[in-house]
Order: C-alpha cells, then sequence, then structure tokens
C-alpha cells in the first residue's frame, strides 16, 4: 500500500470539505426558496405589471401641462400634456373617512420604494411591520410619487400596488393607487415639483 505524501492529503481534505460546503449551501437555497415557491403558487405574486388604462381625453380646464388632477368620486387621475388635452388613469381612492382635497406638489419619486406604515395605520393595525422592503408584496408596488404640502411629506402618496383587484375602488387610507403599469408611465412623465389637485 502506497501511503499519500502530507500535501496530497491536505488537498484531498480540502476538497472533501468543499463538497460538503458546496452541498450545504445547496441546501439552504431549496430551503430558503420553498416560502417563495408556495407563495408563487398560491397566486400572491403578481405575474404581470397590471392592465394599462391611461387615454387621452379633453381637459376640462386650461391647466400648464404636467399638473396632475385627481377625481375621488370618479376615481380618475389626469395629467395634462397640453392646453386641453390630458392622459386620464384608472386609481384606486380613499375609502369613506379618508378621502381628502387640496393642493400639493411632487416632492419626490422613488422605483420600487420601500414602505413604511405611518404611525396612524399602526395605531389601527398593530400588527403592520416596521418597514415592508421592496418587491412582490410591498403595497407601494413598483414606483411611488410622494405629495408634499410645503416642504412638508404628507404621508400620501401616488403609488403602484400589490392587489390590483383595488384599483378603480375605495379601498386605501388617502392614497391613490394606480396599476403598476400605469404608475410606472406616470413616473416617468411626471416632474418632482409639479401640482397635484386633489378634488
Amino acid at each position: 500500500m502506497k501511503w499519500r505524501s502530507r500535501p496530497e492529503a491536505l488537498s484531498g481534505k480540502r476538497v472533501a470539505w468543499q463538497r460538503v460546503i458546496r452541498g450545504i449551501v445547496v441546501a439552504a437555497s431549496f430551503w430558503f426558496a420553498i416560502p417563495a415557491t408556495q407563495a408563487l403558487a398560491s397566486g400572491l405574486v403578481p405575474r404581470n405589471l397590471g392592465p394599462t388604462t391611461g387615454v387621452i381625453v379633453a381637459a376640462q380646464q386650461n391647466y400648464p401641462s404636467g399638473t396632475i388632477i385627481i377625481v375621488s368620486k370618479d376615481r380618475t387621475l389626469d395629467l395634462i400634456v397640453s392646453g386641453n388635452r390630458a392622459i386620464r388613469y384608472k386609481i384606486g381612492v380613499g375609502r369613506d373617512g379618508f378621502r381628502w382635497s387640496g393642493v400639493v406638489r411632487v416632492g419626490h419619486k422613488a422605483e420600487w420604494p420601500d414602505w413604511r406604515p405611518p404611525a396612524e395605520m399602526k395605531v389601527r393595525a398593530p400588527d403592520l411591520p416596521e418597514l415592508v422592503p421592496a418587491g412582490p408584496f410591498n403595497p407601494l408596488g413598483a414606483r411611488g410619487i410622494y405629495l408634499y404640502r410645503g416642504n412638508a411629506d404628507t404621508l400620501y402618496r401616488i403609488h403602484g400596488t400589490n392587489d390590483q383587484s383595488t384599483v378603480g375602488g375605495f379601498a386605501s387610507s388617502g392614497c391613490f393607487r394606480m396599476s403598476n403599469a400605469d404608475v410606472i408611465d406616470l413616473y416617468n412623465r411626471v416632474k418632482v415639483g409639479a401640482t397635484v389637485i386633489v378634488k
């Protein structure tokens, strides 16, 4: 029987450990993939960005280009593209007791934003987490357009959604929900500083 030299023995041990570590990594990957697979199977993960609802309509008043007009009772958001034309999108708005009106502005925009539930919302729903990271389970969806009054964040947003069924209804706590496809389109057109008129 021939004995291996010490370097060969060490090399053999190294290969064996590499195989063990590789096996652990593969097993861990499979284990952590199970919840995502189950979520996909249950239909909780959106499989697409939702419908595109934007249509060109006649603007009711002569607003400057880039102005956003939201009419809560009609669940519509109009982006003025010229003095007499607008792109109209279908949106979800605040449920009873959470609708509001006024003039604000776009103070900030974010792609695939994190969501931190406001303190008032956490009082109503104590089980809400401190933070929901960006991704398919995030209720802000693909884009967030943050509404400010002066330099203060109102905590209201125009945003996408992880639940397309709420678009077109009275379902939110005061924010304005769009399909992810629509909010991406709006995000690309609207500028920080734009006026937003909520009726």
